[in-house]
């Protein structure tokens, strides 16, 4: 048989995985528990919700994007009532709006969030919406899948109980692993919920009880090996460069891409409207009238398919592109080779566009 670098490995120990989920609590600043799930991070965004939501939950669910849809979904068939507090997709939710909906529901004592939705190219004000869960007393759920590594994600300073996050994305890691902060909080709350997933791959009570109660000397079942050391590797390299520098660079690609955009012309504009509500992990943009988004990425594409660009999902296909700057595209090269192609796909359909224009833009942006 011949060797491979992927196979014959060395089994994970328990002590090895252990280290990893420290890690990942440091690049969080968190001093909570920290667990590593052995699966994309649907799997704890969706054992979270399950695990501290039932019928006596009141929930006030943020939609400021698709997953925020998905959220009430989980949190309706829990059982738990939803208060639904929907924003227009080319915005961000204030704590204003918050306050108002525990003034209208004061029984409300969870929150579901998204901090930044690549779908939509928002982000949310989480460090002020923090501090009105925290006037509510409510347990506070957040997806950090996105935004970790393209901006700050400090649960532990703005009240987050339960803050899941992905390695795909600006961190620059593997899909096939997640991982989840959870307060003692959101432990009890699990602890209290009869309906909370036991003996389940959904279960994060499982691993409290027999991974960290056990002193994480004993791990549940076989880890996906080369998805945790792949996860130990992003981290080092983060960990390297600096968190300051990585979320740096997300935030000059964001401003290029930006600014480009608007240079480039061709009736091309920002989706989210305002600069300080648009997310560093990507960046939307709205179609001419006449154009659509999907056919437009189609044509961008085959000129280079390796471009970070993607049309929007479902019925904003047809409107709306994303550039995704994360992780290794998350460089002005990545940016103006997206727009140039753009812009040659613009061209084709007699629209007219300011290539150089862009270029400075890009160069010049901060």
């Amino acid at each position: 048989m011949t060797t491979h670098p992927f196979l014959d490995l060395a089994p994970l120990t328990a002590a090895r995985f252990a280290s990893i989920e420290d890690r990942v609590a440091r690049l969080l600043s968190t001093e909570q528990d920290v667990v590593i799930m052995q699966g994309e991070a649907l799997l704890p965004l969706e054992g979270a919700i399950r695990g501290t939501a039932g019928p006596g939950t009141t929930a006030l669910n943020i939609v400021t994007g698709p997953y925020g849809q998905t959220f009430g979904d989980w949190l309706r068939d829990c059982g738990a009532t939803v208060v639904d507090l929907a924003v227009p997709f080319h915005t961000a939710v204030t704590a204003a709006q918050i306050r108002e909906a525990f003034a209208e529901h004061p029984e409300i004592d969870f929150v579901s969030l998204v901090h930044a939705e690549a779908a939509t190219g928002n982000t949310n004000p989480v460090a002020e919406i923090g501090e009105a869960v925290r006037e509510q007393g409510a347990l506070f759920y957040l997806d950090a899948v996105a935004s970790v590594g393209a901006e700050p994600v400090l649960p532990d300073a703005w009240g987050v109980d339960l803050c899941v996050i992905g390695a795909q994305k600006a961190m620059g890691g593997p899909a096939g692993v997640s991982a989840v902060s959870v307060s003692e909080r959101a432990w009890a709350r699990m602890a209290a919920n009869p309906g909370a997933p036991r003996r389940s791959y959904l279960s994060l009570l499982d691993w409290k009880e027999r991974w960290i109660d056990g002193g994480r000397r004993a791990l549940l079942h076989a880890p996906a090996q080369l998805e945790m050391l792949a996860l130990e590797a992003c981290v080092e390299r983060i960990e390297a460069a600096g968190l300051d520098t990585v979320i740096a660079r997300h935030r000059a690609a964001a401003a290029a891409t930006r600014a480009g955009a608007l240079a480039l012309g061709g009736g091309l504009e920002p989706y989210v409207y305002e600069a300080e509500d648009a997310a560093p992990v990507a960046t939307t943009l709205r179609v001419p009238s006449g154009i659509v988004a999907s056919e437009l990425v189609a044509s961008a594409l085959a000129a280079d398919p390796a471009l970070p660009l993607a049309a929007g999902g479902g019925a904003l296909a047809k409107e709306m592109i994303r550039v995704n700057h994360y992780g290794a595209d998350a460089t002005r090269e990545a940016v103006l080779g997206s727009l140039v192609a753009l812009g040659a796909a613009l061209t084709d359909r007699g629209l007219v566009v300011n290539v150089e224009g862009a270029r400075l833009a890009v160069a010049n942006s901060s």
